[in-house]
Order: structure tokens, then C-alpha cells, then sequence
């Protein structure tokens, strides 16, 4: 079998933890932050946990990170 190829796009968006979870970023983070409120935005920088709904897509793109 050949290696499987990471998705070089999701290995710079996820991270996983020491037991196996994906973490994100948040969204509304990048641009137009002078109109959200500092509490918001503070609460933005945290990662957040990627949906179980969604977590085997992404360990399929990132099979070794």
C-alpha cells in the first residue's frame, strides 16, 4: 500500500490533542474586528473542539499530525 497523502490545507486549520481529539480555531477571528467587543473576541482566540460528527473526515486528512 502507498502512504496516504496529508490534506496540506486541513494539517494548517487542525491539531490533535494527546488523546487523539481534533482541535480548531474559531471562526470570525481574521478580519473586521474593530466592531466585536473585546470579551468576544478573547473568547475567539481559544481552539474549540472539531463536531464528532465531522472528526473522522478530518483524521482522514491528517493520518499522521
Amino acid at each position: 500500500m502507498p502512504k496516504v497523502k496529508t490534506h496540506r490545507g486541513a494539517a494548517k486549520r487542525f491539531k490533535k490533542t494527546g488523546t487523539g481529539k481534533i482541535v480548531r480555531s474559531h471562526k470570525n477571528k481574521q478580519h473586521i474586528l474593530t466592531k466585536k467587543s473585546p470579551k468576544r473576541k478573547r473568547h475567539l482566540r481559544k481552539g474549540a473542539l472539531v463536531d464528532p460528527a465531522d472528526e473522522k473526515r478530518v483524521k482522514q486528512m491528517i493520518p499522521y499530525l
